[in-house]
């Protein structure tokens, strides 16, 4: 049986493989809070940290939209913040690869739909992927890239068949 250490140091490599594999290039994430309460912001934030180190495989958070390949979406959707989560989607190129982080962007988590609150962020945007948690850990997080970049190869490879 792997240790921690070693599935960590097996999941970011295969995030290397996949990335290069998918885009050929590195990826860039641009991240949005859409009114977390932050506990997924810092665990976002982890995969940046010694341990992780994610930015060594290619993998960058980037600060705006026009350079992302990717959303990450933390938080249910708040009436305040509706307006920012629709011009940074449109702003984003495509495909919009957008992935929820935690409970909340999944579906509303404890604060579900309220009068403030529009829930999950597929009420707001398309969602490519969910990576539910309250907070995911990190290696959840990985994965859920890794699930996108296997969505979006599906999805290219889909439309190139549809050229023909």
């Amino acid at each position: 049986m792997k240790s921690g250490k070693e599935q960590t140091a097996n999941l970011r490599w295969t995030l290397q493989k996949r990335m290069k594999e998918v885009l050929g290039r590195s990826l860039h994430i641009r991240h949005v809070d859409s009114g977390s309460c932050n506990g997924c912001d810092f665990e976002m934030n982890t995969l940046t940290n010694p341990i992780y180190d994610i930015q060594r495989f290619g993998v960058d958070f980037v600060a705006s939209p026009r350079h992302a390949d990717m959303l990450m979406v933390t938080g249910g959707v708040t009436r305040h913040l509706e307006e920012a989560l629709i011009k940074t989607y449109n702003a984003a190129s495509e495909p919009k690869m957008i992935v929820a982080i935690g409970a909340c962007a999944c579906g509303g988590g404890i604060f579900g739909r309220t009068y403030a609150n529009y829930g999950g962020v597929d009420q707001i945007v398309p969602v490519y992927v969910y990576v539910p948690g309250c907070p995911p850990r990190p290696e959840a997080i990985i994965e859920g890239i890794l699930l996108a970049l296997d969505r979006y190869e599906e999805l290219s490879r889909n439309k190139g068949e549809n050229k023909h």
